[in-house]
């Protein structure tokens, strides 16, 4: 192949990657001392910064010249203040605040990451989180940060349900409910739903903090145990299952679909929120990315394509599958129970 001169090959892209895990770093040391909650309050000066956080000023300094260069902080007249972005999701105060989710980056998932060479030799996790014990503590530490990423999906899903117009009661199943968000947002749409949030003890102790701070807590029942062992229960009109079946692996998640089925009503309908590859795990980038994070962090974990999810749902019994776009990494997977 003779090379392109009008547009000749450069190393800018790879270098972009071996300095990928910088913003991240940046973001949460900035994170850590304070600055996008101070900056809320106008723009400051490193000067200004320094006497209320106490950190350094050339510290300060260098993150807050990158932060300008992440387009997450602007620059004035010697003052740094927010964007329009980093107002709405790194200042804890606000509803839809991102930042606990880079804590959860930097001091759970890098160290780990940083055996992946390791890893890919022998094939075993650094970490086998999909285990109760270790594995419950570990999601215990980070789920109610994942609140914010699934809570417009959630909404919208309880939207496409009718769960608004909904003129009986509604039995919704959280399978592997973490933080709630999934139940708990349905449940804010109508008080005809009850929900029943299925999870490790140690974060079902989350999930009920939580419902309790949204207002919904006197309608949750948790049930605490291994998903494929615990008691469902059944005839439940919608059942969710949220980022779950990554962990879980092939053969668990084929259990966990057949056993979502017997525990819905006829014309029930099960939700599935992934992060979805095409067809021939080409793309998008985040999903084949989660695939090695399954591979650092789990036994069996990897994530999955539409028709690969679809075909078990129709193997549990389940018709219909079907892709419901919704704001987050990937559409929203549903079926009916026929």
């Amino acid at each position: 192949m003779e090379p392109n001169t009008d547009h000749p090959v450069t190393p800018e892209r790879i270098m972009q990657l071996a300095w990928g895990y910088t913003p991240t770093s940046v973001i949460e040391a900035a994170l850590e001392h304070r600055v996008f909650d101070l900056l809320d309050g106008g723009p400051r000066t490193v000067a200004e910064l320094a006497g209320r956080t106490g950190a350094s000023p050339r510290g300060l300094q260098a993150i807050l010249n990158a932060l300008v260069g992440l387009q997450l902080v602007i620059r004035a007249d010697g003052h740094y203040g927010l964007t329009e972005e980093s107002a709405t999701f790194l200042v804890s105060t606000k509803p839809a605040y991102y930042g606990a989710i880079f804590r959860h980056f930097y001091r759970q998932l890098l160290p780990n990451w940083l055996q992946l060479p390791e890893v890919v030799r022998s094939g075993k996790p650094v970490r086998a989180v999909n285990h109760d014990g270790a594995g419950a503590e570990f999601f215990a530490e980070f789920v109610e940060s994942l609140f914010p990423l699934s809570y417009p999906a959630a909404q919208q899903l309880g939207e496409h349900l009718g769960l608004a117009r909904s003129n009986g009661a509604v039995s919704v199943l959280d399978i592997g409910a973490g933080s709630g968000v999934w139940g708990i947002a349905l449940a804010q749409q109508s008080p005809q739903v009850r929900v029943r949030a299925v999870d490790w003890p140690r974060v079902l102790e989350i999930t009920r903090k939580v419902a309790a701070r949204h207002g919904v807590a006197e309608r949750l029942t948790t049930v605490a145990g291994d998903l494929l062992e615990v008691d469902f229960g059944n005839g439940h009109h919608v059942a969710t299952i949220g980022h779950i079946l990554h962990s879980e692996g092939v053969e668990r998640s084929r259990q966990l679909l057949r056993k979502t089925w017997a525990a819905l009503a006829p014309g029930g309908t099960v939700a599935i929120m992934e992060f979805l590859c095409n067809d021939d795990r080409t793309g998008p980038p985040q999903a084949l990315l989660f695939a090695v994070n399954m591979l650092v962090h789990t036994d069996v974990g990897d994530t999955f394509t539409f028709p690969e999810i679809s075909a078990w749902l129709r193997e549990a019994g389940f018709v219909n599958p079907r892709l419901l776009e919704v704001p987050a990494v990937s559409p929203l997977v549903l079926a009916t129970k026929p």
